[in-house]
């Protein structure tokens, strides 16, 4: 896994100096600790960071062939596919991430669709001067863009292009409200004005430093429909095979890796799947628990699952007090904002693995794509049993909190609700939302950074098109039964590891962010009611109040997104490093 970044130019326009190039550089370290590598031209300029997982003597980039340069941020899972179709001969090194420039020669760019894996790629061609900026079809690996007078840069992350000033650091207003309304943004356009997103599975063309063109692949079949249907002995063994494929295919790697488990249906799946293939040491596996009063708590049964397939097993301890102390830090460390409060263990798993591996699987990606979520449920009822359509409510609905009603947040969610009719089912049309915007704005940005803020590489096993094309073709009944979402996953999990139990009621995984606001309620209320940026959008009585009864449902989330965006536009929009622990950092910035 590694950082990517640079700039093409518009004829005409002088190239930055080595300065920007080094700024952007030292932004990316996070990403590729392991040493950075420049390729300088008449109209462009690129930069590779690199944490080396495969090929580590021989895989640095930027990686040639003729006129074409390439640096990639990701893994190519069908690389020994590709090098046995081409030929071993016409490769120079053992990085997976030669096989793109290999296709690029044959393909043009169209090569990514010959392509499987999470991947975010910038390759420029001298002689055409054309930069083709592409990224995977389910947004695993991020991508960023922003034009200006002389050209485009390009970058991992914004706080690069931030970083080397190459944007100035203005937030969107518009964007504003729905991060605050959602916890995550959608679409093409980041809360930053001016930086764009490459979409997931999109190509995007660049030639003489302008945008010429765009095309885009999707991370799903083209129809889910069945034919002819599939019965659910015949869906088990394709799921068997289908799993047991990708898995070993993730685990490709030159530097240890291990698994996230969290105690749920995903990530025992993987573990289950992970303890049938051959391996020379013990698997390692982490879980978090949260030290609060009622705190959901499966560490005990994610320990024994760990012990019935022989790994080696670290339970992360979160309390408040670490909370507090970390918190700028993780909020800081996510540049494109999503306010899920799944970053602080996410983070803190990060912090402890990173001690032993490189690379970690987790399980991202199992509920949109089996149906696990009781959204979907509710999604597929009629109106009159109940049936809503999802991210209906704001966060801040009816909590008498920001000074004006947000009214255009859920404009990015009706986007996806459009497309989504083209497929077949109610069910279908409600994952197909999630998938678009949800999946990659949320949950995979959220493992994206968390992780690289620790020098690892995320990996989801369940995101690879092998799992996809069968999950997209089951038929709901396969999906949803009664109360229970996943049932084709939870059957494969009672066949091969009934020792999960994935049938018994799970208590979840939810961080007990609301009590322990409350805890300190009175002194961050007041901290976050101060800031400029809250004053600007909240009431700061009504903030104040709000931490002062955040150990409730509603309130709890919504005293969550107001801390994380105070941190945030501390950092990402003010520039401000983290001074200390929360409220040190706060009392500080007000």
């Amino acid at each position: 896994m590694c950082g990517i970044g640079g700039l093409v130019y518009t004829r005409g326009t002088q190239p930055c100096g080595q300065d920007v190039l080094d700024r952007m550089a030292a932004a990316l370290q996070h990403r590729g600790p392991d040493g950075a590598h420049f390729a300088r031209f008449p109209h462009a300029d690129l930069i590779h960071t690199r944490l080396s997982i495969i090929d580590i003597a021989g895989g640095d980039q930027p990686l040639s062939a003729g006129s074409g340069t390439l640096i990639a941020n990701g893994e190519i899972y069908n690389d020994p596919e590709i090098r046995a179709q081409i030929g071993p001969e016409h490769f120079r090194t053992g990085s997976d991430c030669e096989s793109p420039l290999r296709l690029w020669e044959r393909h043009g760019a169209d090569f990514p669709r010959h392509l499987r894996g999470m991947y975010a790629i910038a390759l420029y061609d001298s002689a055409q001067d054309e930069l083709l900026l592409c990224r995977d079809p389910f947004g695993i690996k991020p991508l960023y863009f922003t034009e200006f007078d002389g050209g485009v840069a390009f970058a991992s992350e914004p706080a690069v292009l931030l970083a080397a000033n190459l944007t100035p650091r203005n937030a969107s207003s518009s964007t504003r409200d729905e991060l605050l309304q959602l916890q995550f943004t959608t679409g093409r356009e980041t809360i930053f004005k001016g930086i764009s997103r490459v979409l997931p599975g999109e190509t995007v063309r660049i030639v003489q430093g302008r945008i010429l063109d765009r095309q885009r692949l999707s991370p799903l079949p083209s129809s889910p429909k069945v034919q002819p249907p599939l019965t659910e002995e015949t869906a088990l063994a394709q799921l068997d095979e289908a799993l047991m494929n990708s898995v070993q295919a993730h685990e490709r790697a030159d530097v240890p890796f291990g698994l996230f488990l969290s105690g749920g249906i995903d990530s025992a799946s993987l573990l289950t799947a992970m303890s049938r293939l051959p391996r020379p040491e013990k698997l390692r596996t982490w879980t978090a628990v949260f030290d609060a009063p009622n705190a959901a708590n499966e560490a005990e049964a994610a320990a024994a699952l760990a012990r019935s397939a022989q790994a080696e097993h670290q339970t992360v301890r979160i309390t408040a007090n670490k909370v507090w102390q970390h918190l700028p830090a993780i909020v800081a460390c996510m540049d494109d904002p999503a306010a899920d409060y799944a970053i602080i263990p996410t983070w803190f798993l990060a912090q402890e693995a990173t001690k032993d591996v490189r690379v970690i699987l987790s399980g991202e990606g199992g509920d949109e794509l089996f149906a696990g979520y009781g959204r979907y449920r509710s999604a597929v009822r009629p109106w009159w049993q109940g049936g809503r359509r999802m991210w209906r409510h704001g966060m801040f609905d009816s909590l008498d909190i920001l000074r004006n009603r947000p009214t255009r947040w859920r404009d990015g969610i009706m986007a996806a609700e459009m497309a989504a009719p083209h497929v077949p089912t109610r069910l279908s049309a409600a994952q197909a939302i999630d998938i678009a915007e949800w999946l990659p704005n949320d949950l995979l940005l959220k493992l994206d950074r968390c992780l690289m803020a620790h020098g690892l590489e995320g990996r989801t096993p369940l995101l690879d098109p092998v799992v996809a094309d069968l999950a997209w073709r089951l038929p709901d009944t396969l999906r949803v039964r009664g109360d229970k979402g996943k049932w084709l996953l939870r059957r494969w999990l009672e066949q091969h590891c009934p020792a999960a139990r994935p049938f018994a009621p799970k208590q979840g995984f939810t961080v007990p962010i609301g009590a322990w606001i409350a805890q300190d309620g009175a002194r961050l209320g007041q901290l976050v009611a101060q800031q400029d940026c809250i004053q600007e959008i909240a009431k700061p009585e009504r903030v104040r109040a709000l931490f002062q009864a955040a150990a409730g449902r509603k309130t709890g989330p919504a005293a969550w997104t107001l801390l994380f965006y105070a941190l945030w536009h501390r950092t990402h929009i003010r520039g401000l490093a983290p001074a200390g622990d929360v409220f040190e950092t706060l009392n500080q910035s007000s």
